[in-house]
């Protein structure tokens, strides 16, 4: 590292922080993520200058796939100005000089994502990187990562499963919100990353490539282009999304856009009632200039 980069100058690191070993190691992991789809993929998770739950792993993966004819697109989620999403986009900046950024889903080459995944459905020409605090779907019920690896190659799933069907003979219903365990190609079972049951269908047989990076467990793992992705459900308990429904059972709808078909979050008004916007603040705006155009 020269002096200029201790000093605090972005513009002496090597495009994309990360040094060019470091960046192939990344880069290998990726492609054997990629050929076997859902295993985890040890890799030496490099430290990054800034504090864990900022996405250390996906910013690894990033850092390594970016180039300077990229257009990148960070979300954290769904929003592109929460302060997460900004202060890795303006870490990004500094260090790959000349890329491109974009809050447009469409426009995006590689977007990476903390708890969410965009409205638009991606194209294959994308890449989504997901930030991931904890990759093993089995640390609920196994704290062995040795016992966990062996459950993993024989695709020994059996105490996930009891754990499932625990949670319907106490709730009537799998009342997991996040991080729904689901099963790729037919074998490995993920952590999808802390996005809601809403996005995990998403997955499935999609477009684009998806990669997930755990710094702190210095783990790598993907789902490739059209592959199997489906939630552990049991038959007469079938897997369901958020439906957003008031009291009444009707739909809540944005009280931006109108939308009725996107994932809501819930604010406070002043008045101390509620409301519902859209999480993806892309789409949200984007309905919303249609409409005044529209109108």
């Amino acid at each position: 590292m020269s002096n200029d980069a201790l000093r605090g100058d972005a513009s002496a690191y090597e495009f994309g922080f990360l040094d060019a070993d470091a960046k192939r190691e990344v880069r290998r992991c990726i492609l054997k993520a990629l050929a076997i789809p859902g295993y985890q993929v040890p890799y030496s998770s490099r430290e990054m200058p800034m504090a864990r739950g900022f996405g250390t792993g996906g910013l690894q993966l990033t850092l390594s796939l970016i180039g300077s004819d990229d257009i990148l697109k960070v979300i954290d989620q769904g929003s592109d100005e929460s302060v997460n999403a900004v202060n890795i986009r303006k870490f990004i900046c500094a260090t790959c000089e000349g890329v491109k950024t974009t809050k447009v889903t469409s426009e995006a080459t590689l977007i990476q994502t903390r708890h969410r995944i965009p409205e638009i459905e991606m194209t294959k020409d994308q890449i989504l990187v997901l930030q991931v605090p904890y990759p093993d779907a089995l640390v609920v019920v196994e704290s062995s990562e040795a016992r966990r690896k062996i459950m993993h190659g024989e695709a020994n799933y059996a105490r996930l499963w009891v754990k499932l069907y625990e949670d319907i003979v106490q709730f009537s219903e799998i009342t997991i919100s996040h991080r729904y365990p689901t099963r790729i190609n037919g074998h490995y079972v993920i952590d999808p990353s802390p996005i809601p049951r809403y996005d995990v269908p998403r997955l499935h047989h999609a477009e684009a490539i998806f990669l997930f990076g755990a710094g702190r467990e210095k783990k790598i793992y993907a789902v490739p282009p059209h592959t199997s992705a489906v939630p552990l459900a049991f038959d007469d308990v079938p897997f369901r999304t958020e439906d957003f429904n008031d009291a009444e059972g009707r739909r809540r709808v944005c009280a931006r856009c109108g939308s009725d078909e996107t994932f809501l979050d819930e604010y406070l008004t002043s008045d101390g009632g509620k409301i519902f916007c859209c999480s993806d603040t892309n789409y949200c705006d984007t309905r919303v200039e249609e409409r005044q155009n529209s109108g």
